[in-house]
């Protein structure tokens, strides 16, 4: 399968603006990302780069889940990342992939011509300025999850792991009171990604339902009906102030 490209939109217009690397830009800035920019979606399990391809892109994820992931010459697999929307796909100065990257749900994604967009770093501040905010950021995210999946129990890796989704999903109207996340992984996705198996991701959901902290809709969706209760069971109540 290939993926199909989108009818371009207006920047202005994006549902990322506000947190993707083009959230500083000026109107002149813009208009030059513009000019680059070309849309493309995958469907569902859709690869959308294999570690050692030709980086011919660097994208911004502007709907849809991703998963980073790493697979060994014996056939190991381990999620390293999961990428949402504003997240953004690519380094430039780089020519090849260093991970694969699949699509989890439908993914769209607002691709640079890796070359063009380069060359645009060199000469826009607010451009390289963001893009450096974002690696610090990710760098902060990597550490927190290192602790995470070496120190946390797996009943604090499973809250920590919903506090992480409703940080990224909902809206800042949302924020504090009741909320509601619809998950994109899988229960043996999940596991995957957080060093359990897979009962015991089911368990540990099971329990948190039983306790009141969750509410559970499906296999997917989740209702958070207290998010400092939540964020108390990730073990760290300083993740929402």
């Amino acid at each position: 399968m290939t993926p199909h490209h989108q009818e371009e939109s207006r920047c202005e217009s994006c549902p990322i603006r506000e947190r993707a690397v083009c959230a500083t830009c000026d109107s002149d800035e813009l208009q030059q990302l513009e000019a680059i920019k070309y849309y493309r979606t995958y469907e569902a399990r859709q690869p959308i780069m294999w570690r050692g391809d030709r980086m011919e892109f660097v994208a911004s994820v502007v709907s849809g889940t991703a998963t980073v992931e790493h697979l060994t010459e014996d056939g190991r697999k381990q999620t390293l990342g999961l990428l949402l929307p504003s997240d953004f796909i690519g380094r430039p100065g780089r020519d090849t992939a260093l991970y694969d990257v699949a699509a989890v749900t439908e993914v769209t994604l607002c691709c640079f011509r890796r070359k063009q967009f380069e060359e645009l770093v060199q000469t826009t501040p607010h451009v390289s300025q963001r893009l450096l905010e974002m690696a610090l950021d990710e760098l902060d995210a990597v550490r927190d999850w290192m602790f995470l999946l070496g120190r946390k129990t797996a009943r604090e890796k499973i809250a920590s792991f919903l506090m992480m989704y409703y940080r990224r999903t909902v809206t800042p109207e949302q924020q504090f009171g009741a909320a509601t996340v619809d998950l994109s992984l899988t229960r043996e996705a999940m596991a995957d990604y957080l060093g359990l198996t897979l009962e015991t991701v089911s368990r540990q959901f099971s329990k948190l339902k039983s306790d009141g902290v969750i509410k559970l809709e499906g296999k997917r969706k989740v209702i958070i009906p207290d998010v400092h209760a939540l964020a108390r069971e990730a073990g760290d109540d300083s993740i929402i102030a």
